[in-house]
């Protein structure tokens, strides 16, 4: 039988730093995909980045789902991984690599949306606060777009924030009892299965791929999906979800900023703003509030889930 397991205690600190591994990693996601992956082959480039993380964290944690998580994996894998694998790899090769990430920016607020509808978990003052000026942050790194903007990529790219949106605060409702490592890699295959059918059909048989497109495919797999995932997953299950999604706004900075190292796209002035802005934005969503001296602190942000998120 699967019994819950307990999380080791982290600092704050350690746990942010943790958990910003991601979005650093995800960020990457572009410029590697338009210097290094073969062309127009978004699907396959999201089940061969899901399917093998998935399996390694299967044969290190050797744990399957039981009762509910067969079909609570499937769910989060469609949200998570499938559904959001394939969206942000449209947009990943339809978007320049600054804009493909600024997009991001919308998913904080929409996660403490749906935080608050489905967890009753109010978001902060600061938490608002830091989604908005992220988003304007965000703007002004998208201020100048070569050769204007692909409404393919687009609508793409904000259905991958809204389906990970879902998939996140669903993960904060449903903890799973065996542990965080089974569940990541229990979400991994289902969503890559569920894309390997799909991809078959729409892009037929793989495509030849090069030493190049194979060490970039390994880069994901491993380290932006895997090893990336799991720290996400860390922060999400011990802090709130606004903080948590709040430190993805790293994500559109680390983007913006391999764009302009590996393909030149541009960045002036406005760009450096909006940089800051957005590390302005993740940095005001770690911020708590004051306890009065007379009450003694419950720690709200770093713990396990209470009964209320199952």
């Amino acid at each position: 039988m699967e019994t819950n397991e307990p999380q080791p205690p982290l600092s704050r600190t350690a746990l942010v730093l943790i958990t910003l591994v991601a979005p650093v990693a995800w960020g990457s996601t572009y410029a590697v995909t338009q210097l290094w992956l073969p062309d127009g082959r978004p699907l396959f480039s999201a089940v061969v980045r899901a399917l093998p993380a998935g399996l390694l964290l299967l044969v290190l944690t050797r744990r399957l789902p039981h009762g509910s998580w067969w079909w609570r994996a499937a769910v989060l894998g469609v949200l998570n991984i499938g559904l959001f694998f394939a969206l942000l790899f449209v947009a990943a090769y339809r978007l320049p690599s600054g804009l493909a990430a600024t997009t991001t920016a919308l998913s904080p607020l929409v996660v403490m949306a749906l935080a608050w509808v489905l967890l009753r978990e109010r978001p902060r003052r600061w938490q608002v606060v830091g989604g908005l000026i992220g988003i304007c942050g965000v703007a002004l790194l998208a201020a100048e777009v070569p050769g204007g903007v692909d409404p393919v990529g687009l609508a793409a790219s904000v259905g991958a924030v809204a389906s990970s949106a879902l998939g996140f605060v669903l993960i904060k409702r449903w903890p799973s009892p065996a542990g965080l490592l089974p569940m990541t890699s229990w979400t991994l295959l289902a969503g890559g299965l569920v894309l390997l059918p799909v991809a078959w059909v729409v892009e037929g048989a793989p495509p030849q791929i090069d030493l190049a497109a194979a060490g970039a495919y390994a880069y994901l797999s491993v380290i932006g999906t895997a090893v990336a995932y799991v720290c996400w997953f860390t922060g999400l299950t011990r802090m709130s979800a606004g903080s948590t999604a709040l430190l993805g706004l790293v994500n559109p900075v680390v983007g913006t900023g391999l764009g302009v190292a590996l393909l030149a796209e541009p960045f002036g002035t406005v760009q450096l703003v909006g940089v800051g802005l957005a590390l302005a934005g993740a940095l005001a969503g770690q911020l708590r509030a004051r306890v009065p001296r007379s009450v003694e602190p419950v720690a709200p942000e770093v713990t396990t889930l209470d009964a209320r998120s199952v």
